[in-house]
């Protein structure tokens, strides 16, 4: 998890980009750094309440860019995405194993 302390071991110029999962980075955190101008900005396409509520210190900052969870988005991951749900259906249908099961709790 990127906290405070973890911040603070960063070059007061990087750049934290975040495209896997919101709570990997304590906003709080973030927004102290950012304010303090130990880091130089944050590029993120999940964060920890989705959607962002619209008075969060993160909306509307210069060093701050702000994706809505779509980074991922082209028109070939798309099709990857319905190819590789299509695929694992048609495992389990045949009695296999699926390659990407859901984690259920």
């Amino acid at each position: 998890m990127f906290n405070a302390e973890a911040f603070a071991k960063m070059k007061k110029d990087a750049v934290i980009i975040n495209t896997a999962r919101g709570p990997l980075i304590d906003e709080k955190a973030l927004v102290a750094a950012l304010d303090s101008g130990h880091l130089g900005g944050a590029a993120l396409d999940v964060v920890e309440v989705e959607p962002l509520p619209k008075d969060s210190p993160l909306m509307g900052r210069d060093n701050v860019i702000l994706t809505p969870h779509t980074g991922f988005y082209s028109a070939e991951s798309l099709v990857e995405l319905q190819t590789k749900a299509a695929t694992d259906v048609a495992h389990v249908l045949q009695g296999e194993e699926p390659v990407y099961p859901a984690k259920m709790g």
